[in-house]
């Protein structure tokens, strides 16, 4: 029993981890808090369940679709809600004010499309094939969530240090002028910043749809609040703090209701996050004065 809720906790773990890579790499680069990263996530998990409800689509590529309506719908908030505040050289607190306007515009277009109403991927969206291993329930679902979150955080890793696109984001991270200087765009780097991270919110949201078969236009929210916690907890910056912390914050969540109550665990992580804030301000993986470890690995 206690085996199979660590398994359960690392599943969902994994995904909170996903969620916050991108609401932490977008804090990194551009130093926002997207309050409206919830919104994305909820987004891309309408636009699998319709490729697969309405088109018919595989789970595949519906998981694609959710990646890019993601992306594509934060790149449209960066558009309309920082990109004219960055231009006039506006505080992060006006980005956390517009982009909860943002967020709100959000969410009152998905209660219209969706009529308040909870729906579900049909039943044979994903094959139910389960293993018993060790006395261990595994699903088929389970492995394939584990195996594309790692993919995807080894992506990333790899983009962001390997490569000269990832150079360039980390240009930025470090300072906007000195990034101009040595002649690189901002505002393509930003655009692929904010595509990467509602893409990551975007897969995200179909795989929490299909663990729990349930989509409904208030999804986001309390994701967001656990990924104020997990960035917080792993560090402001720190990709892999976000990746841990993640984890963390689904094997105590899981454990927690399995052994106590659905009601305590939420308490529990607060009080958790409340100890590593007496004991490291920032964070398990942070930096003092850091603006996020997007500089190195």
């Amino acid at each position: 029993m206690l085996l199979q809720q660590i398994l359960n906790g690392l599943v969902v773990g994994s995904v909170y981890g996903l969620f916050a890579l991108g609401f932490t790499l977008l804090f990194g680069v551009n130093h926002i808090m997207n309050m409206a990263h919830g919104s994305v996530f909820m987004w891309g998990a309408f636009a699998g369940l319709y490729a697969v409800v309405a088109l018919d689509l595989p789970i595949g590529l519906a998981l694609i679709i959710g990646m890019v309506a993601g992306g594509l719908l934060s790149v449209l908030l960066d558009i309309v809600a920082f990109r004219p505040l960055r231009r006039r050289g506006a505080p992060e607190f006006s980005a956390i004010v517009s982009s909860i306007g943002a967020d709100l515009v959000l969410l009152a277009l998905a209660q219209k499309v969706s009529n308040t109403a909870v729906m579900r991927f049909p039943f044979d969206a994903f094959p139910v094939v389960i293993y018993r291993v060790f006395g261990l329930r595994i699903q088929l679902l389970q492995l394939v969530i584990i195996g594309l979150v790692l993919l995807m955080v080894a992506g990333l890793v790899f983009y962001l240090y390997r490569t000269e696109f990832g150079r360039r984001i980390r240009a930025v991270a470090f300072s906007e002028q000195t990034a101009r200087l040595l002649g690189i765009n901002p505002g393509w780097v930003n655009m692929q910043v904010f595509f990467i991270s509602g893409a990551l919110a975007g897969m995200a949201g179909v795989l929490i749809g299909l663990v729990f078969n349930s989509v409904h236009f208030t999804m986001g929210e309390p994701l967001l609040l656990r990924a104020f916690v997990i960035v917080i907890l792993g560090g402001l910056g720190s990709i892999p703090g976000a990746l841990i912390a993640g984890l963390a914050i689904g094997l105590v969540q899981t454990m927690s209701v399995a052994y106590v109550s659905a009601g305590v665990a939420e308490a529990i992580v607060f009080l958790a996050l409340f100890v590593v804030i007496l004991v490291k301000p920032t964070g398990l993986f942070g930096q003092a004065g850091a603006t996020m470890r997007v500089r190195r690995a």
